[in-house]
């Protein structure tokens, strides 16, 4: 339908819109550009741009045209709802509309649609309205038909008066009932709302899946769910794993074809009608409301919750619950005048991938960077995203110039989900990983049955300074305050060169430099002297050996009097211990058979670095009667009667092994307020004992 060029000019025309205020010059280009993107998420199920960066040219066309009533056309994406019809399905018509939600951002919006209703209905200000709140799905919408009792036809959304035929599909969907019991309700015949869904664990597992079978990957859990209505084998379809969630009755008549909705007093009714008649429909995550004040309250807490959800929302719909208020209150041509969507912060969007750094880690490992062109993603500008390793560039298909679609895992960390190769030109570089050091040139190796390359120069000054940055931080030596730019600015002064320097700095010349005074040195010499005197698991792990962990570290002092013990190790005295395998063996081994490594600690003991064993490096001894004697546990949430370090030292002294997740392994879980998926998880397994901080503190006396 379209040529690789147009498609690459009606992404860059987007982008253009997205950055400027349109005018009524731009109102057919714009049209044209809504309808081509249009086109590539319902129909191709490739969307080239985000949900929200479509939303925000949507609105724009909308503003335009309202300003220029005169100029809106019939065949304008604001008169009509999006389509997933595909030219060659069978269509077939819904027994009522299937109509889009009007979007809101923030609690603002809310309050004026809430203003807008009472307004509309003539509701005193001052009085409540009662909202129905409910996760605004992100799949593929369906259309149910039961007919005495039997499920007799399922349909995509389509244009929303009709749809595609999919009936033999959702017979093939486990959650979909074939029958339910509508006679007993006096319903002959009714249509039911839903979203096909995948699991976010499912989607993870489908990707992989396709990545080894060499496929492109999909870009989010939507496309697969709605990629997957549409297969020619209903075998294919269940192997997808799509499960329906049931979210309204759009239509229900009886056996003489009067409607029998007005039964219903309210749209929550309707939702338990048919949880009570075996659908699948949400649970905790939807409310009954009663004023604007307490939807919003609700939106914002699962707009903080979302990544806890087994499955993907983008948002929360909000609802008048009274279905004689709905009535009154009608329709739009594009959506019902009684509900709107409350859309979360953008998950997703496209950018540009403008350049290729190489970070050089304390171990070596070379990281690649991908420069970003800046985009808001969830509330923060990116501009820098890991690639992780050459491997992944190569899974990816990234190159210098591609427009990538990015996404901000838990809100916290963006990566690349995948590049857009069909808008490619000539002009697209392949990305060329370095085979040298991008610090001191020396050619990189790397390791059997590891992803990285790594620069074995154990002097590269950009290790060397990594090394410090890790030394002085809080999982390290903790040396409170000294954060990386004092490592940059004490190691460009000539006063840091290695590790032991740290503990020999000239505070009288800290506090005579710009930006720092007397208070500063006297903090930082504080916070030195403090750092002197920590337990030698603390220096061990702070020495950056690679895979020398904290835990290893742990075990290796609790095994040795000092630091220099070590020294006369061999490799079969580390692998004696319990935990500690052949390849951390072979590594601190190696490190201490150098005598340039072993006058570095002597350096570091000259300036008082303690290097002896401490009681904090001696094992826990705990009794035979230990109240958690050889259980796994794990806290989560928020605390609030001990921080989280101190709940695990006491766990350990009570017998018990900390562990970082939930698995089959986990005898307890401790939980605090506000937990989230950890939670949700140990109640899945039916296995892990749940306490709260109370029940452990008595536990353990």
């Amino acid at each position: 339908m379209y040529s690789k060029k147009q498609e690459k000019l009606f992404f860059e025309t987007a982008k253009s819109f997205l950055a400027k205020d349109v005018s009524k010059e731009d109102l057919k280009n714009l049209r044209e550009t809504l309808h081509f993107h249009e086109w590539k998420y319902a129909v191709q199920n490739q969307p080239v741009i985000s949900d929200f960066e479509y939303d925000q040219l949507f609105q724009k066309l909308q503003s335009l045209e309202a300003q220029f009533p005169e100029l809106v056309v019939p065949s304008s994406p604001t008169q009509r709802v999006t389509s997933d019809l595909n030219e060659q399905s069978d269509a077939v018509e819904h027994l009522s509309p299937m109509l889009s939600l009007g979007n809101s951002y923030n609690a603002e919006d809310l309050l004026d649609f809430d203003a807008s209703i009472k307004r509309l209905l003539n509701i005193d200000e001052s009085q409540d309205i009662e909202y129905c709140v409910e996760p605004k799905f992100d799949g593929g919408s369906m259309a149910l038909v039961y007919q005495d009792d039997f499920m007799v036809r399922a349909a995509t959304r389509g244009n929303g008066v009709k749809g595609e035929e999919m009936t033999v599909n959702a017979k093939a969907m486990p959650s979909v009932p074939l029958k339910a019991g509508f006679s007993s309700k006096g319903v002959h015949k009714v249509e039911l709302r839903g979203e096909a869904l995948i699991r976010i664990e499912n989607f993870k597992k489908i990707n992989a899946t396709r990545e080894e079978q060499g496929l492109a990957v999909f870009a989010n859990p939507r496309n697969a769910a709605t990629g997957g209505l549409r297969m020619k084998d209903p075998k294919e379809t269940k192997a997808r794993g799509i499960e329906v969630f049931m979210f309204q009755i759009g239509h229900a008549e009886d056996a003489n074809g009067n409607n029998v909705l007005d039964n219903l007093n309210s749209h929550y009714e309707g939702i338990e009608l048919l949880r009570s008649l075996g659908f699948k429909v949400p649970k905790d995550e939807i409310k009954k409301c009663s004023n604007i004040k307490e939807a919003i309250d609700f939106c914002e807490y699962w707009q903080a919750q979302r990544e806890s959800y087994p499955y993907e929302i983008d948002g929360m719909v909000v609802k008048v619950n009274s279905l004689e208020l709905q009535k009154r209150a009608g329709f739009t041509q594009h959506h019902p005048r009684w509900a709107i969507a409350f859309k979360f912060k953008a998950k997703q969007a496209t950018t540009t991938l403008e350049d290729v750094e190489y970070q050089i880690g304390k171990i070596g490992s070379i990281t690649p960077v991908a420069k970003v062109k800046p985009v808001q993603l969830a509330g923060v500008t990116v501009s820098s995203i890991s690639l992780h390793n050459e491997e992944f560039i190569k899974s990816k298909d990234l190159r210098i110039g591609d427009q990538v679609l990015i996404e901000r895992a838990g809100d916290v960390i963006p990566y690349i989900v995948k590049s857009f190769s069909e808008l490619r030109d000539n002009s697209i570089e392949a990305i060329q990983f370095p085979t040298h050091c991008p610090s001191c040139n020396t050619e990189l190796i790397k390791a059997e049955n590891e992803a990285a390359w790594r620069c074995p120069n154990f002097q590269c000054i950009e290790q060397i300074k990594q090394r410090m940055f890790f030394h002085v931080s809080k999982n390290a030596m903790d040396i409170d305050g000294f954060g990386p730019s004092y490592v940059e600015r004490f190691y460009e002064l000539g006063w840091i060169q290695d590790l032991a320097d740290i503990y020999n700095l000239d505070y009288s010349a800290i506090a005579e430099l710009e930006g720092f005074g007397q208070k500063s040195a006297d903090n930082i010499e504080k916070a030195i002297a403090k750092a002197k005197q920590n337990p030698i698991n603390r220096v061990l792990h702070g020495l950056s050996i690679h895979h020398l962990g904290k835990k290893a570290s742990q075990l290796l002092a609790e095994n040795i009097e000092s630091v220099f013990d070590l020294k006369d190790w061999t490799i079969e005295d580390y692998v004696n211990i319990k935990d500690i395998g052949p390849v951390v063996a072979e590594n601190v081994f190696a490190f201490f058979a150098e005598a340039e490594n072993i006058a570095l600690l002597e350096k570091m003991q000259s300036f008082g670095v303690n290097m002896l064993q401490t009681e904090e490096d001696r094992p826990v001894q705990v009794a035979d009667n230990a109240p958690l004697l050889g259980k796994s546990i794990l806290f989560t949430g928020t605390l609030q009667k001990m921080g989280r370090k101190e709940a695990q030292e006491m766990a350990i002294k009570a017998g018990a092994r900390n562990i970082s997740a939930v698995s089959s392994k986990l005898d307890i879980l401790v939980v605090g307020e506000k937990a989230g998926s950890k939670l949700k998880k140990a109640q899945a397994l039916g296995t892990v004992q749940i306490l709260t901080e109370d029940e452990f503190l008595e536990l353990v006396g």
